[in-house]
């Protein structure tokens, strides 16, 4: 008995010694580079090393010491750069170059087979260096349920903030427009976020928020690859808008307008909307008003390149509103630049993934530095709200890191070239 008793007593001693033992230290790893453009200077840092530790960057400079016993990444002549954000992409779609094919094709997939295909867009999004999205419209849940997976390490893929459904105008462009009464069944109410009135939209928000929305994206204007409306009128009143902006913000989620068309944009702005989606036909007066109000402009030329393509096959209509639009943001881009307007980077990316980042030497082409460019992700960042935890390289962050050869400030177009990817401390590509 008395040696039972000794040895319960040593049992539980060494249970309680093991409780108060420190946990074992995470895995370091240092990655070193020719030189880093951290996000937050026009310049490049020369013998650059980040220091990751678990899932953070510990310590970020030049030539710093390599702590003992750490995984050591040497990329050579190579730029470390802060993992790449897309603020607007639709990553469970993916279009082709013919518009009816994809239409038809669309109609016979099952949710379970575009859930699937979605998680292929969302590897080579990461692969291409995106470390974050913010997924602007989906159906089904499609996007929630890849959102989830993800962070739960099922498959792997970027960081999502997801909108669900976006909020509209019955008959607008995030409708199911063009086609006969009933073809698709009953016409869709507040829960798939088209609505009639400031009421109803407020319904509609809540509902999105309710099945797990991270923020609300509306539709204002027309659009472009929908049928029956006009890519610049408005779609929705002043008051709905209003009312969307007004309950998204009361419950803490950011908004996102797609809004091609000025009236609809003006609007939307005065009601304190977070971004400007597109913005095609953007007046001066409207962008001396996002100025003052800090609206951003995520600018999506990289969707007005491919929707004008050659080798695209879109119907009539849709093809005349693609090269309206286009014909008009370039200069939009351009004068929103010399106002002052806050630029995020954004691609709409629904096409080829893995090709996103030629968003930077389009904007480059467009007026903008390099450095500028790159700017755009940090500025995505503190559009998502996530400017404590991503966007730039610092100290305390996520390490959401990437690496391109050369030096992106002498040729931007290196960013479509990335050799490294790491998100949160795990290394994707290598």
């Amino acid at each position: 008995m008395k040696k039972m008793l000794l040895g319960l007593v040593a049992l539980c001693v060494g249970s309680a010694l093991a409780a108060q033992a420190p946990p074992p230290a995470a895995p370091v790893t240092v990655l070193k580079a020719a030189r880093m453009f951290d996000g937050r200077s026009d310049q490049t840092v020369s013998n650059a090393v980040v220091i990751v530790e678990g899932g953070r960057i510990r310590e970020v400079g030049a030539n710093l010491p390599v702590p003992a016993g750490a995984t050591v990444v040497d990329l050579g002549d190579a730029t470390l750069l802060p993992g790449f954000i897309d603020a607007h992409t639709h990553i469970t779609f993916e279009g082709s170059d013919s518009f009816l094919s994809d239409f038809f094709e669309g109609l016979r997939r099952t949710v379970a087979e575009e859930a699937v295909r979605s998680t292929v867009n969302a590897r080579k999004l990461l692969e291409a260096g995106f470390t974050t999205i913010r997924n602007v419209g989906a159906y089904d849940d499609e996007d929630i349920g890849l959102r989830n997976a993800i962070n739960k390490g099922v498959v792997p893929g970027p960081r999502i903030l997801a909108s669900r459904y976006p909020i509209g105008a019955t008959g607008g462009h995030c409708d199911q427009t063009g086609f006969p009464p009933n073809r698709f069944g009953p016409d869709w109410g507040p829960e798939k976020g088209k609505a009639a009135g400031a009421d109803q939209v407020r319904q509609a928000v809540r509902l999105q928020v309710k099945y797990g929305a991270d923020l609300i994206k509306m539709c204002v204007s027309g659009g472009v690859l929908s049928l029956g409306d006009e890519v610049s009128v408005p779609q929705m009143t002043d008051e709905e808008i209003a009312a969307a902006v007004d309950e998204a913000h009361r419950l803490n989620k950011r908004t996102a307008a797609h809004a091609h068309g000025d009236l609809a944009a003006r609007a939307a702005v005065k009601a304190g909307i977070d971004s400007i989606e597109h913005g095609s036909f953007l007046s001066d007066e409207t962008l001396v008003l996002m100025k003052a109000k800090g609206t951003y402009l995520v600018p999506t030329l990289l969707i007005g390149e491919w929707v004008v393509r050659p080798t695209s096959t879109f119907p009539p209509a849709i093809a005349a509103k693609a090269k309206e639009a286009v014909s008009k943001r370039s200069d939009m881009f351009r004068r929103a630049q010399k106002i002052g307007v806050k630029i995020a980077f954004g691609t709409d990316a629904a096409f080829s993934y893995g090709v996103q980042a030629q968003e930077f030497a389009l904007m480059t082409s467009l007026g903008l530095s390099p450095a500028a460019a790159l700017r755009t992700i940090p500025a995505a960042a503190d559009l998502l709200g996530l400017s404590n935890q991503i966007g730039t390289l610092e100290k305390g962050k996520e390490a959401d890191i990437v690496a391109v050869p050369g030096d992106p400030l002498k040729d931007i177009k290196v960013t479509e070239k990335v050799v490294f990817v790491m998100k949160g401390g795990k290394v994707y590509k290598k």
